[in-house]
């Protein structure tokens, strides 16, 4: 109901190119968040710097709820998720950057999203391409980094800045969350979102940690493999570090 409610405003707020259009997906993020049961505490801070690129781990869809909730962000999305039920139209509406996998398609995607990354939104790339189990993360992707690398002549100071970021489900229902509830927070490729999105409504009560590393400056010099590599590596370890509950604050 509130969803509804809200839709007609982000529609003109959108059709104005008002400001209200990305305020309003990170309210909308955080009462989505309270209704799941979703408790998301926050290690670290969002850096300051722009243009701002953040690079996280993907375990759920309810990751964009999380990270949503923290801050007013744009997705990148592979474009599968605009035909989605439901979750397609909400991506669009909170203008999520929809990319192919196809060559042919590189270029213009690389460039919307550095565009954006100019215009000084906060852009977050899931790096691993795909789900994990949610007890590791995968490797990334370096071609993905491309949108970095396109914004950087352009950049005020000649640098983008990449943020490591790291989701970790940690408890339910205030007990420690063993490999034996992960399912709830994970969300495989080929499990139905129904049946999910029911299962995580009938626990609630998850608790989320949200890491953030240091931003590591990337310009014209910096190479894009060993920083994808390095990004990889400090996801990994607030992960770890969330999991084996070593967060300290």
């Amino acid at each position: 109901m509130l969803t509804l409610a809200l839709l007609p405003v982000q529609i003109v707020a959108l059709g104005l190119g008002h400001s209200v259009m990305r305020r309003l997906p990170r309210w909308w993020h955080r009462i989505m968040c309270r209704v799941l049961g979703l408790k998301v505490r926050t290690h670290g801070r969002l850096s300051e710097d722009r243009p701002l690129l953040l690079v996280s781990n993907h375990i759920s869809w309810k990751d964009i709820l999380v990270l949503g909730s923290v801050a007013e962000l744009v997705f990148i999305a592979k474009s599968e998720v605009r035909t989605w039920p439901v979750l397609g139209w909400l991506a669009r509406l909170q203008r999520s950057v929809f990319v192919e996998r196809r060559r042919r398609n590189t270029g213009a995607q690389i460039s919307e999203v550095s565009a954006r990354l100019l215009s000084g939104e906060v852009v977050v790339l899931f790096a691993e391409g795909t789900t994990s189990d949610g007890n590791r993360v995968m490797p990334f992707n370096a071609s993905l980094f491309g949108a970095a690398s396109a914004a950087v002549p352009l950049a005020p100071d000649g640098r983008v800045h990449i943020q490591p970021v790291s989701i970790a489900y940690v408890g339910i229902h205030g007990m420690p969350m063993g490999r034996y509830h992960r399912p709830v927070a994970g969300w495989p490729g080929d499990v139905a979102l129904g049946p999910h999105l029911l299962r995580v409504i009938r626990h609630g009560a998850i608790d989320v940690e949200v890491v953030f590393a240091e931003a590591i400056p990337f310009d014209a010099a910096t190479d894009r493999k060993k920083t994808a590599r390095l990004v990889e590596a400090r996801v990994r370890e607030g992960l770890i570090r969330a999991l084996s509950g070593k967060l300290n604050g």
